[in-house]
């Protein structure tokens, strides 16, 4: 095969393989950027959305490759730090050529690193950052994903449209742009659609006792409890919530989905709902065949940040195939003229915003299976 991978720390357990820097600049292949966190807090996103991105790049490279040539993916580890981010892009940029970059997960990550892809007039396509702010860093940088004022806001709606709830809290993570932009969206839809807020409370990214905060929400009574943040905290707080005896579900967004969730979690969040990209329970030929395929390679289903890391690679192989170049601007035209694309993740078409207009689907807890429950419109959210 002719994808190599370099610049992953061993013990992830991902396939290396030796890649000289400058070889972007040889005649055979089209070199590709990835930065993602392959350690730290945030590893679970990183390690799926690498998968996602490796098993398209195989079926690329399968069908004949790019412009009569391979492939090849050079993947830098951010270990989950900020500025780790920005170097890792730095680099994958100025020393190994890359004629443009995939990642990274989270918003902040990508925020850092955006402006140096943007400077250089390299593409950059996140597959799951969903802060507003990250593709407003300039017009090379884009998004397979929604954002998080459609995520917010869908949350919001599921909770007043399909669970008729009228009493919501929140409890988000204060340090974390993710998270405050969901819950600021999450509260303007609710309170728009006739719902109130009972309570308001606030922990950081790291911290492991959330009893004082659950305390207080528990005695405003709420219907929902929105948690907005990712896998590693959420799982603690719906653990302590249920020991205080707190029975409303627990709503979030797509920070939920990871496979260590429920093993973390135990059957806390049994019943609980959280917004997401993707599921491999959704009936549709496109969904089964890429879970076959993923199956296959990884003998584990796919989760959200696998296929939307499938779609950017996918999204980036299409247009670097019209652009008929590697060239950055031919390159960013031609991923602003996407429109709707068969991703696994829906239908994709990229707007003047350089974002993804496309549905979320709310899924269910149940067991150790994420089940969906309904499909949101960004029509159906105004």
């Amino acid at each position: 095969m002719a994808l190599r991978i370099a610049g992953i720390a061993a013990a992830v357990g991902l396939a290396i393989t030796g890649l000289m820097s400058g070889c972007a600049k040889t005649s055979n292949v089209v070199l590709i950027g990835e930065y993602g966190a392959f350690q730290g807090k945030t590893a679970d996103f990183g390690k799926a959305t690498h998968n996602g991105i490796m098993l398209a790049i195989e079926e690329i490279n399968g069908a004949g490759g790019l412009l009569g040539k391979k492939v090849l993916l050079k993947a830098e580890d951010d270990r989950s730090d900020t500025s780790e981010a920005r170097t890792a892009v730095e680099k994958l940029i100025t020393q190994d050529g890359v004629v443009a970059v995939l990642g990274e997960v989270a918003s902040t990550k990508t925020l850092a690193a955006a402006p140096v892809a943007q400077a250089n007039k390299v593409p950059m396509i996140t597959p799951s950052s969903t802060n507003p702010r990250v593709t407003q860093e300039g017009e090379y940088i884009f998004r397979v994903c929604f954002v998080d004022d459609f995520q917010g806001a869908v949350c919001a709606t599921f909770a007043r449209d399909h669970l008729k709830a009228k009493r919501a809290a929140i409890f988000r993570d204060i340090g974390n742009d993710y998270s405050k932009g969901l819950a600021d969206a999450f509260k303007q839809t609710f309170l728009k659609k006739g719902g109130v807020i009972v309570a308001a409370s606030a922990y950081t990214e790291g911290d492991a006792d959330f009893k004082s905060q659950l305390t207080t929400i528990r005695a405003s009574n709420p219907e929902v409890i929105f948690v907005p943040g990712y896998y590693t905290e959420v799982s603690l707080i719906a653990a302590q919530a249920r020991e205080l005896g707190i029975r409303a579900p627990l709503l979030g967004g797509d920070g939920w989905d990871s496979p260590s969730l429920v093993p973390r979690a135990g059957r806390a969040l049994e019943g609980s709902y959280f917004s997401t990209h993707f599921t491999p329970l959704q009936r549709n030929p496109t969904v089964a065949k890429f879970v076959k395929a993923f199956r296959a390679r990884y003998k584990t289903d796919p989760n959200a940040l696998a296929a939307l890391g499938y779609d950017a690679a996918w999204i980036l192989a299409k247009a670097i195939k019209e652009a008929g170049s590697t060239q950055g601007d031919a390159i960013r035209q031609a991923i602003a003229e996407t429109k709707d694309f068969p991703g696994v993740t829906g239908q994709i078409t990229i707007d003047a915003n350089r974002n993804a207009s496309k549905p979320a689907v709310m899924v269910q807890i149940k067991g150790r299976e994420f089940r969906p429950v309904a499909y949101i419109t960004p029509d159906q959210v105004k």
